[in-house]
């Protein structure tokens, strides 16, 4: 019945025909961004015969696709009527990424990270990922103010995003902005710093005091876990004993501090009984913790990124300041081990998703901090890469599998963020974001043809098996023949609503340990 009811859809128009149809892109169209004539676009497409692959299954089968929205997953869907047909035999769909976490044109250490919600997002579609979800920053100590400047940003963007917003104070107007921001403006998710001192780091009270408000908002609380104190003491040492290139960065912040401050995040969340997200874990330090919580039943989770999956700190003790500082972020990629550790846990689910913190900096703007290693602005490229490279180390060694690949780089971000399946997944009624990868073809990564706007790259000359050919965002071909077609302000704002599937039964954990107390309670 589906697809008798699909079949006279498509019979509605007039002309019968089915083609590949042509690569459009406006007369306009320059070497490096072409863009879309969206008048001319085909609204219908069909990709036929790949293996469609979603977290929880499997299958070879036909999308069939109408005016950005997934109509029908199903094998042998005929093609009527200016439908435009993408054969993918031997290849596999899937959803497109999502990347939870990424900084475009954000200011930071007397710097803005060099990609702006254009640049940043082409580099990601050709990359394979359809939506991330960057991190608005309060202005002047508000967070409506903040959160209104990153929409205006974010007006040149050629793909879907969310925002998360940072609180880096606390008083009774942050609280007020809060609540605006949850019930009015689609945010579900606040960060906390516990390191950067004397810059947007937060006390253990006022952490506290964001927790609580995120819980009563049904909003999950993220945390940078670094312990700030700490962190700002090994930069004074290193700084005394004349350790002043990129390599002080790593010994400044060593790997116990991330594992002693994710340890007290979760303490606190635990206290409070809130739901709590550790973005880019680091270490096997900080994966102690968290696996310890989740033994005891505790609601943490845990965000790998792709550089503490792919690299260990090698390049950071480099002699030439350029190449050491092009690796400088935070928490600091690690020594071999952690990322090996880390892999495991993404693989047996101690780590629940993939991200990048692509917050990148050009080699000048790195420069900043060529004598004193506290100045190198902090932050690293990732967005285009971080698809491939998964796929390189975690399914091509046997360590996932495609479902697997789908879970961490889509689906269980839509999940956790609360817009699945309207994103992270090929089912019908979902936004056709989907990618085509070719597991046979292979991709050399190079800072000379990437998208973004930084002029190095921390993967260069990696080359990988298995290459994304095609990228569909809401139903538009926007990579394809290794070529971007995207327009500026194409893209959407994606509210995120409150009280996702962490929230649930809460009440009734809080019922049970009021029930516990030795004494009578209201």
């Amino acid at each position: 019945m589906v697809r008798l009811l699909i079949f006279a859809v498509l019979w509605l128009s007039s002309s019968i025909w089915a083609t590949s149809y042509p690569q459009l892109v406006c007369p306009e169209a320059d070497a490096g961004y072409g863009r879309l004539c969206e008048n001319r676009l085909p609204t219908k497409l069909l990709i036929r015969g790949g293996n469609v692959v979603n977290a929880d299954r499997q299958q070879i089968a036909d999308v069939y696709i109408e005016d950005g929205i997934i109509v029908a997953v199903e094998p042998d869907i005929k093609a009527f009527d200016e439908v435009r047909v993408i054969d993918a035999t031997g290849h596999y769909v899937m959803p497109g990424g999502i990347d939870p976490h990424t900084h475009l044109a954000m200011p930071f250490m007397g710097q803005e990270s060099c990609d702006d919600f254009f640049s940043g997002q082409a580099a990601a579609l050709a990359g394979g990922t359809t939506m991330h979800i960057d991190f608005a920053v309060p202005l002047n100590g508000d967070l409506v103010a903040g959160f209104e400047r990153y929409i205006e940003k974010a007006e040149k963007s050629c793909m879907d995003y969310g925002l998360h917003m940072v609180v880096t104070s606390w008083n009774e107007n942050v609280a007020k902005d809060m609540d605006a921001l949850v019930k009015e403006k689609g945010i579900n998710s606040f960060k906390f710093f516990m390191a950067y001192k004397g810059s947007v780091m937060v006390t253990d009270e006022q952490l506290l005091q964001g927790l609580k408000k995120c819980k009563e908002l049904g909003a999950l609380t993220l945390v940078h876990a670094e312990n700030g104190d700490a962190v700002a003491e090994g930069q004074a040492k290193m700084i005394e004993l004349g350790i002043t290139g990129p390599e002080g960065h790593a010994l400044s912040r060593p790997s116990l501090l991330e594992g002693e401050a994710t340890g007290r995040a979760i303490r606190l969340a635990h206290f409070v009984n809130t739901p709590l997200y550790i973005v880019h874990v680091m270490s096997i330090d900080a994966l102690e913790e968290i696996t310890r919580a989740l033994q005891s039943g505790y609601r943490v989770i845990g965000e790998a990124v792709v550089s503490g999956l792919a690299l260990n700190d090698s390049k950071l003790w480099d002699a030439e300041f350029a190449t050491a500082a092009k690796y400088v972020m935070s928490p600091p990629i690690r020594p071999a081990g952690h990322d090996k550790a880390l892999k495991r846990a993404l693989t047996n689910g101690i780590l629940k998703l993939v991200g990048t913190d692509h917050c990148p900096f050009n080699s000048t703007q790195k420069a900043a901090g060529k004598g004193d290693f506290r100045k190198i602005p902090n932050g690293v490229n990732g967005i285009e890469e971080r698809m491939h490279i998964i796929w390189d180390i975690m399914v091509n060694s046997g360590m996932m599998t495609p479902m697997d690949f789908v879970r961490v780089t889509s689906t269980a971000c839509a999940q956790i963020f609360n817009f699945y399946p309207r994103k992270g997944a090929i089912l019908s009624g979902s936004d056709a974001d989907i990618i085509i990868l070719n597991p046979n073809a292979t991709l050399t990564i190079s800072s000379k043809d990437h998208h973004s706007r930084i002029d190095t790259n921390i993967y260069e000359s990696w080359t990988m098996k298995g290459k994304i050919t095609s990228t569909i965002s809401r139903g538009r071909v926007v990579w394809e023949n290794d070529r971007l077609n995207v327009n500026e302000g194409s893209g959407r704002y994606i509210p995120m609503p409150p009280f996702g599937y962490l929230f649930h039964g809460l009440d009734l954990l809080d019922l049970a340990r009021l029930s516990s107390y030795k004494t009578p309670a209201s």
